[in-house]
């Protein structure tokens, strides 16, 4: 779906990023030549960049300000630096949103997909396919061989997380977590509300058994392989 560039010097980090980045069906490229970094970005064609700040060479400051000299290309800056006094050192460095270590996986994904989509250009889909079925999370639309489904905003994120999740069970926190972070306060019972609606979109294309409830955990989405 996009090619994201992690400047980033920690192995177990990179691991678990990648792992996340890869359920969403996204390429991940990592640095070789840490006195190159802005060569091997533009090299990629990467269409978004995490950057730590401390890194083996010149700081990831350095490393933002010479990538604006040739691209604007999405940055979001992931540091354990103090997140007050740094900030608007990376903003004013060319970064376009900032996070601060320790995070939620589920923030990180959340401000990926929107700057993502703030960037995509007009006709571009963000698509991810299971079993014969399509998932576009620009336009919340969901197609088969049985049609069409045009879910809400809400909707659409219940589905984006269940989808990452194939076939493992989601707790309503995590639910609830994510739905926060895109804006929106939901809480219980208004999310087994939404997951109805949800079910109901989706019950023309035979897809409305595909969410399971786990009766005091949460919900699961099944495959066909399952």
């Amino acid at each position: 779906m996009a090619k994201i560039f992690i400047v980033e010097d920690n192995p177990q980090i990179i691991q678990t990023i990648t792992g996340e980045l890869t359920k969403w069906q996204h390429a991940v490229v990592t640095v070789n030549d840490w006195q190159n970094v802005t060569g091997e970005i533009m090299t990629a064609q990467t269409d978004l960049v995490l950057f730590d700040i401390t890194l083996p060479s010149f700081d990831g400051f350095y490393w933002i300000q010479d990538l604006r000299k040739h691209s604007q290309v999405p940055i979001i800056v992931i540091s354990a630096a103090d997140i007050d006094s740094n900030v608007m050192h990376a903003v004013a460095a060319g970064a376009d949103d900032y996070l601060m270590k320790p995070f939620s996986m589920t923030v990180l994904l959340a401000k990926v997909q929107a700057l993502l989509r703030r960037n995509r250009q007009e006709g571009q889909t963000t698509q991810v396919d299971w079993d014969n079925n399509r998932f576009n999370s620009l336009t919340n639309e969901v197609q088969n061989a049985s049609g069409q489904a045009k879910l809400t905003p809400t909707e659409g994120v219940l589905l984006q997380v269940l989808l990452s999740h194939r076939n493992q069970t989601v707790s309503k926190m995590t639910l609830l977590e994510w739905l926060w972070q895109g804006g929106k306060y939901l809480n219980e019972n208004t999310l087994n509300v939404n997951i109805s609606r949800l079910r109901a979109k989706l019950a023309p294309l035979q897809l409305d058994r595909a969410i399971r409830t786990e009766r005091g955990i949460g919900y699961r989405l099944v495959t066909a392989d399952e």
